[in-house]
């Protein structure tokens, strides 16, 4: 177990080649984009940029924390989705827009609660539990909608989304910069983000250490299931409406954004330092793809492609790793197996 944490001491160390590895990557992006098109470089050009994907990158940052965990949460966006619908079903049926946006934050911990139960102390894979969160809940918001979408709401919730707060940032950009900080803090200098490393790490040795597992995990999953929320809340103060399939499919970026960052899929290492990376070289990808007019169905594909080499590759580096390992162990021992 101590070597868990000791371990956990020194992420940026460990992944320093592989976060270098996507500066370098994001760099070569933006080259590309400035070359493709003179519009890039427009100040409006990078607001939108993150604007467009603001709640899938809010999303990533919980999601950094379930993955090292050890876990996966495949309900995110589902969650989203089911929050932002029973908002609006609520103001449609005359409840006060604050009284349903309450209701639908109350309404995302439950569902995170209840996916944390299942995988903390029920032991349930998380793969499993949150794959059924995911059918669902999406299930419940096309019940409450069918094939309609609510709108119309009040000024001031749409400004939320649409219209900057502080100078030209809107408030899901200051959100999303204020959780990234205090992520970045908990997670690498806190005893919480230690235990969360740890239990990635060897989840038994954590239990022998006394740390509390169950409630790490359980945290997390109504972590997560708030932030889901409040981002269904903000897509939908930024789209002026809600429907049914409210993000529907935004999990495979949130992913993808995560693993592509350096986060093992098998839990235990990563930092949110590469995620963040990560999140500036789709981001990027995105937008220059949409600004040569490549469809969404390329676009889909790419990030696809990105998914599955987010995993292969350091898996394949460490691979290379441990044979470099071995051989310079064979090579050690060599000159000692001829004199003997």
């Amino acid at each position: 177990m101590s070597q868990a944490i000791n371990a956990t001491r020194a992420p940026f160390r460990r992944w320093l080649r592989w976060e270098t590895l996507l500066l370098v990557i994001f760099i070569v992006t933006v080259m590309v984009n400035i070359a493709q098109s003179p519009v890039y470089l427009n100040p409006n050009n990078f607001i939108n940029l993150f604007q467009l994907s603001i709640e899938k990158i809010i999303l990533a940052v919980v999601m950094t924390f379930i993955i090292i965990n050890g876990e996966i949460d495949l309900s995110i966006a589902s969650i989203m989705g089911m929050s932002a619908c029973i908002m609006g079903r609520l103001y449609e049926s005359g409840v006060p827009l604050e009284i349903g946006i309450i209701v639908a934050v109350a309404a995302g911990a439950l569902a995170g609660a209840f996916s944390g139960f299942w995988i903390a102390y029920v032991g349930l894979p998380s793969l499993a539990v949150t794959l059924a969160g995911l059918v669902g809940y999406r299930g419940v918001a096309r019940i409450m909608l069918e094939d309609r979408s609510i709108g119309d709401f009040p000024v001031w919730f749409e400004t939320l989304g649409q219209q900057p707060i502080v100078g030209s940032l809107t408030f899901g950009l200051i959100l999303f910069i204020m959780l990234f900080i205090v992520g970045l803090i908990v997670l690498h200098r806190t005893p919480f983000g230690r235990y969360v490393y740890a239990i990635g790490n060897n989840k038994q040795a954590a239990v022998f250490a006394g740390v509390r597992v169950r409630r790490v995990k359980m945290t997390l999953f109504i972590v997560s299931g708030i932030v889901a929320a409040v981002a269904g809340l903000l897509i939908a103060a930024r789209f002026g409406a809600v429907r049914g399939n409210t993000a529907d499919g935004f999990e495979l970026d949130v992913v993808t954004m995560v693993l592509l960052g350096g986060v093992s899929i098998f839990g235990g290492s990563g930092t949110l330092v590469g995620v963040g990376l990560s999140i500036l070289i789709i981001l990027n990808l995105r937008n220059g793809m949409s600004l040569v007019n490549t469809t969404g169905n390329i676009q889909t594909s790419v990030i696809g492609m990105l998914l599955i080499l987010s995993v292969l590759l350091p898996n394949w580096a460490r691979i290379g790793q441990e044979l470099l390992r071995r051989q310079r162990l064979r090579t050690a021992l060599a000159p000692h197996t001829t004199q003997g």
